[in-house]
C-alpha cells in the first residue's frame, strides 16, 4: 500500500496539519520540525498525492497540448518550449495529436476538460467556428491560441508575424530577378498561412509583380508533394516557388528532382519555419525563421499566469517577430 500522509505523521508524532505544513513549505512550523518530517517522508519513501492536493487547491498542476500534426518537426519544439516552461512552472505537459482531424481536436480538448488541467495550448486545425469559441470560452480554464485568430475577448493567443514572413519571401525573390513565382499552402482560410499568403501576395502586387499562381492543398510533406507535381505539369514558367511551410518546401523538393530539375538552377525554392532539418537536405534551403521554441514558452507563461488569477483572466496576445535565413535553394534569375 502506498504510504500516505497519516502514516509520515503517525511515524512523526505530530499532526497532519503539521505534516501538510512542513511538506509544502507553508509557515506556522518550527525548523526543528519541518526538518524531522521532511526526513521521516523520505525515510517512508512518501509521495504526495497531486489527485487529493488537487481538490484542495483547485489545480492539478497539469497543462495540456494539442497539436495537429506531431509528425511536423515544428510541434517537436514548440513542444520543448512548452514543457521546460511547464515544468520551471511546476507543472506537467500532457501531449495530443490530432492528426490534421478536427473532429479528434475537439475529442481531446473535452478530455483534458474532464481531466481538469489548469489550461490548454491548441494549435488548432481549422478556424474555430462559433459554436466552438462559444463552447471553449465557458470552460472555466485558460486557453491559449497557437498561430490562430479568434474572439481576443475570450482566449489569449502565440503567434508570429506571418505577413511580414510572407512579405520577407516576396521582396528576397523579387530582388533575385523572379517574376514568374507559385506560391504553394494549405487548405483555404487557415490562421498562420492565410497571413503568409496576404503577406506575400500584398508585398509582390506592391512590387508590381505579376500576380503569382497559388495552389491549396494538405500543409505536410505530401501535400507539398503532389502541389509541387500539378504545379509543373501545367507547363506554366515557373522559376520560383514559395512554400508555406519548410515540411511542404521539403515535398515539393521531392518533385522537383523527379521532374528532372535542379534546386536552385531552374527553380528557386523558400520555405517557412527554419527547422533543423532545413539546414542539411540538399540544398539546404532558404526560409523564414520563426521561434519555435520562444512560442511553446510564451504559451504556457501565459497560461500559468492565467490559472494563478482567477478573478482576473483578462487575455493576452504575443505576436513574436520573424527573419529571413538565406541558404542555397533560391539564386538570381
Amino acid at each position: 500500500m502506498p504510504v500516505t500522509i497519516k502514516d509520515v505523521a503517525r511515524e512523526s508524532g505530530v499532526n497532519i496539519s503539521t505534516v501538510s505544513r512542513a511538506l509544502n513549505d507553508e509557515y506556522g512550523v518550527h525548523p526543528e520540525t519541518r526538518e524531522h518530517v521532511l526526513a521521516v517522508a523520505t525515510r517512508l519513501k512518501y509521495r504526495p498525492n497531486r489527485v487529493a492536493r488537487g481538490l484542495v487547491t483547485g489545480r492539478s498542476n497539469t497543462l495540456g497540448l494539442v497539436v495537429s500534426d506531431i509528425r511536423n518537426p515544428f510541434f517537436a519544439e514548440v513542444a520543448r518550449g512548452a514543457e521546460d516552461a511547464a515544468r520551471a512552472g511546476g507543472c506537467d505537459l500532457v501531449l495530443c495529436n490530432s492528426d490534421l482531424d478536427a473532429g479528434k481536436q475537439m475529442q481531446y480538448v473535452h478530455s483534458l476538460l474532464e481531466k481538469r488541467v489548469d489550461g490548454i495550448l491548441m494549435n488548432s486545425v481549422s478556424v474555430l467556428n462559433r459554436a466552438q469559441q462559444q463552447d471553449l470560452a465557458k470552460c472555466s480554464i485558460p486557453i491559449v491560441l497557437l498561430n490562430r485568430a479568434a474572439s481576443r475577448k475570450a482566449f489569449s493567443t502565440v503567434s508570429v508575424d506571418n505577413e511580414a514572413g510572407g512579405a520577407l519571401a516576396a521582396d528576397y525573390l523579387f530582388k533575385l530577378g523572379h517574376r514568374a513565382i507559385a506560391h504553394i499552402t494549405g487548405p483555404r482560410h487557415h490562421g498562420n498561412l492565410t497571413g503568409r499568403a496576404h503577406g506575400f501576395l500584398r508585398a509582390l502586387a506592391n512590387l508590381g509583380c505579376p500576380e503569382p499562381l497559388v495552389l491549396h492543398g494538405q500543409n505536410n510533406f505530401q501535400g507539398g508533394y503532389e502541389l509541387t507535381r500539378e504545379l509543373l505539369c501545367r507547363q506554366t514558367p515557373i522559376t520560383a516557388i514559395f512554400a508555406a511551410n519548410d515540411i511542404m518546401a521539403f515535398g515539393a523538393t521531392r518533385a522537383i528532382y523527379e521532374s528532372g530539375r535542379r534546386i536552385p538552377e531552374d527553380i528557386s525554392l523558400i520555405g517557412f519555419d527554419n527547422l533543423e532539418l532545413s539546414s542539411v537536405v540538399h540544398p539546404p534551403l532558404t526560409t523564414i525563421h520563426q521561434p519555435k521554441y520562444e512560442i511553446g514558452k510564451a504559451a504556457v507563461e501565459i497560461l500559468l499566469r492565467l490559472a494563478d488569477k482567477k478573478s482576473d483572466r483578462t487575455p493576452e496576445h504575443r505576436v513574436l517577430g520573424v527573419e529571413l535565413i538565406e541558404r542555397q535553394s533560391c539564386q538570381k534569375r
